[in-house]
């Protein structure tokens, strides 16, 4: 399994040596790779803030959660397989040609801020500190770090395809 840490080397390492114009290279309706690498900076970055913002609140209880949930929580974050396709949130939306340095810092920082928290918050805060995930409802904070893992991977994976698709 990947390890938080290696985030970056993971999504950033397929891009090394590679110019803005694979950076930028997407077709109509298909992320390019910096907007890729800009979505998952997104989503690292929010949920670090979200979790910091819930520091100073008091101890708190895991909402109850749909079986669905349940079940695509369990599958997701236990066998690293993302069996549907969704659109992500508005919120995670990456900006239509992202600059590069600032993408890849936006990331590096997200990364840093969660190993802050965790070297902060843990273990005290594992079982009452939460940030609700759109789909898997509450996420303790290495329930997030997991995720961000799976997560990263997926969009990998896709990374890999449009790169190599520009030779």
């Amino acid at each position: 399994m990947t390890a938080f840490t290696d985030i970056p080397d993971r999504l950033l390492g397929p891009l090394e040596g590679k110019g803005d114009d694979v950076w930028h290279n997407g077709r109509p309706g298909v992320w390019s790779p910096g907007e890729i690498v800009a979505h998952v900076a997104i989503a690292i970055g929010t949920s670090a803030e979200g979790i910091d913002s819930r520091r100073e609140k008091p101890p708190m209880q895991r909402r109850s959660v749909l079986p669905i949930q349940f079940i695509a929580k369990a599958i997701v974050l236990g066998t690293g397989w993302f069996p549907v396709r969704r659109k992500a949130p508005p919120t995670a939306l990456p900006p239509t040609r992202p600059d590069r340095a600032e993408t890849e810092a936006k990331l590096r920082s997200g990364i840093a801020a969660f190993e802050r928290l965790a070297a902060e918050l843990l273990p005290a805060r594992r079982r009452d500190l939460f940030l609700k995930h759109p789909v898997f409802g509450d996420l303790a904070i290495e329930e997030w770090m997991r995720f961000h893992v799976v997560h990263t991977e997926h969009h990998r994976r896709q990374l890999i395809r449009r790169v190599s698709r520009q030779g």
